[in-house]
C-alpha cells in the first residue's frame, strides 16, 4: 500500500551557473518518494510571485501533491545560489528572509500531520522562529505510529545546539553525513571516536530507531542498536550532487516503511542517491519513464 509521506520545510529555486532548477530538500525528497511508489506530499511556503507560481506548476507537473503548499503575499519565493566545484560538489548561498521562513500552523497542516505515515524535516527550515515553532507543532501533532526523519542539513550558520538536540529528540530516524558527525557530537557534548561508536551513542542518547551516516561517494553506515550495515556506494559519473542526499533519504525511508532489512535499506538508498548524482538537477526524469530502468543501469 502507498504510504503518505510528507516533506516538511523549504521549497526554493537552485540558481546554478548555467540553469535554474526547482529544489529544497522537502521537494526533492517528496519527488523521489513519489517515484518509488508512495504518496509524496510537499508542506512548504512559496511567495505569490512568478517564481512561486512556477514552483507550484513544476511540482504539479512532476506528480507531487501541492495541496498543502502555503503562499505568502509579502515574502519572495526562496532561492539558493549554487556553485559547483570541478568534482560537481555543490556550495550554497541561501537567500534570507523568504516565504519558507514564515511557515504557518494551520488546521490543514494539523489534519495532514495526523494522517501522515512519515514526515521528513531538516535543520535549515528551522532558522526562523516562526518556522521552527510550526515544524515542532507539526511533529508533535503526528500520530504515535508516524515515522519522523530528521535529515540534518548544516548550512552556513543556520543551526544551533538547541535546534539540533530538540530535532533529534523528536525524531525516530536521524540521517547526517560524515562531515557533520563530529560537529553534532561536539554540540551534543558526546565523545567522538569513530563513526560506529558515535552513531551508537546518538542512537541511545536520543532514543532513536535508526541512525544513518552518509559518506558521499563512499557509501553509508546504518546503525540500529547492536545491528550495523555498511555499504560502499555505487561508482557513477557525477553530473552534480544537488539533491542526491535527499534522494538517499527517500530511498532509505521507503524501504524502512515497507519493512526491509538494514542491508536492503542501505542498498536501495545508495542506489537512488547515486542515480540522482549521475543526472543533472535534483529531480531528474527516469529513463523510459520508470525508476527501475534507471536504477538497473547503475547496478
Amino acid at each position: 500500500m502507498k504510504k503518505k509521506v510528507v516533506g516538511l520545510g523549504e521549497v526554493l529555486w537552485d540558481l546554478l551557473p548555467e540553469r535554474t532548477c526547482l529544489g529544497g530538500a522537502p521537494a526533492n525528497f517528496a519527488y523521489i518518494t513519489t517515484l518509488m511508489g508512495d504518496h509524496g506530499i510537499v508542506s512548504s511556503r512559496v511567495g505569490e510571485d512568478s517564481r512561486g507560481l512556477e514552483a507550484l506548476r513544476r511540482m504539479e507537473e512532476l506528480g507531487l501533491d501541492i495541496d498543502h503548499v502555503q503562499t505568502d503575499r509579502e515574502r519572495p519565493t526562496g532561492t539558493v545560489k549554487v556553485e559547483l566545484d570541478s568534482k560537481g560538489i555543490a556550495r550554497f548561498e541561501i537567500a534570507h528572509p523568504v516565504a519558507w521562513d514564515s511557515l504557518e500552523w494551520t488546521l490543514d497542516w494539523q489534519r495532514l500531520a495526523e494522517e501522515a505515515d512519515a514526515v521528513c524535516f531538516g535543520s535549515l527550515a528551522q532558522r526562523s522562529e516562526a518556522s521552527l515553532k510550526t515544524i515542532r507543532h507539526f511533529l508533535r501533532a503526528t500520530s504515535p505510529g508516524t515515522v519522523k526523519v530528521f535529515d540534518v542539513n548544516l548550512r552556513q550558520s543556520y543551526y544551533s545546539q538547541e535546534v539540533l538536540a530538540e530535532s533529534m529528540r523528536l525524531a525516530d530516524i536521524v540521517k547526517l553525513n560524515d562531515e557533520e558527525l563530529p560537529k553534532i557530537m561536539s554540540l551534543a557534548k558526546l565523545p567522538h571516536k569513530d563513526e560506529l561508536s558515535s552513531a551508537r551513542l546518538l542512537f541511545s542518547a536520543y532514543d532513536l530507531k535508526l541512525v544513518c551516516i552518509t559518506r558521499g561517494g563512499r557509501g553509508s553506515l546504518l546503525v540500529r542498536g547492536a545491528e550495523a550495515s555498511e555499504h560502499p556506494g555505487f561508482r557513477v559519473r557525477v553530473a552534480d550532487t544537488v539533491g542526491s542526499g535527499d534522494a538517499f533519504t527517500a530511498g532509505l525511508l521507503h524501504e524502512y516503511l515497507h519493512g526491509a532489512s538494514l542491508d536492503l535499506m542501505n542498498e536501495v538508498a545508495n542506489l537512488v542517491g547515486a542515480w540522482v548524482a549521475s543526472e543533472v538537477g535534483a529531480m531528474p526524469t527516469p529513463k523510459r519513464g520508470a525508476l527501475e530502468y534507471s536504477l538497473a543501469e547503475i547496478r
